[in-house]
């Protein structure tokens, strides 16, 4: 089953995470990756949801979340021009030895260490899930000791911003390429 990401534009209150994830939850739908952070706008978070499902179910979940109370837009961006990125932090067993060769795969890999201890090392990556899917799979024979990720984060490629930043009632032009509710 495909995935489909969306954005959602929350007020940045308590118990918004919960109710989205809750929605999500009772539909029976798995989320897969979910952001979180604050917005452009003041008093606004962006959320990056990545769920797996079918075309129709995406509508359904589009069609709820902008049902929900604290929710000021939502957008399926699936199919349109986006660029998206996972942070990925890996905590690597490293000697004298394997630092030297550590090095050259974080250069190759376009990462970059981020701390280092005396049988241990911190690497930092950004970029797509297959990247960091692949450089995983080249530093596990090092001894891969902890592991963190993000989850995907995602934006419309393009000039015009994404949440309308009018007064209520009051529209702005959107992106043709999005799909706001």
């Amino acid at each position: 089953m495909p995935s489909h990401t969306f954005v959602v534009y929350v007020e940045d209150r308590p118990g918004v995470l919960n109710r989205v994830a809750s929605l999500c939850r009772r539909r029976g739908f798995n989320i897969e990756s979910l952001a979180v952070g604050h917005a452009e706008t003041p008093g606004v978070s962006r959320m990056t949801i990545v769920v797996e499902t079918d075309a129709a179910g995406a509508r359904r979940i589009e069609a709820n979340l902008a049902k929900l109370v604290n929710v000021l837009q939502v957008q399926n961006i699936t199919d349109v021009p986006t660029v998206s990125r996972d942070l990925v932090m890996i905590k690597v067993a490293a000697d004298a030895a394997a630092r030297a060769h550590l090095m050259q795969l974080v250069d190759v890999f376009r990462a970059r260490i981020v701390d280092v201890a005396p049988r241990s090392v911190v690497i930092e990556m950004t970029g797509t899930e297959d990247k960091i899917d692949g450089f995983l799979e080249v530093l596990r024979p090092y001894g891969v000791l902890e592991l963190v990720r993000t989850g995907r984060v995602a934006m419309v490629r393009g000039h015009v911003p994404a949440v309308r930043t009018g007064t209520a009632g009051e529209d702005t032009p959107a992106d043709e390429a999005t799909h706001s509710v």
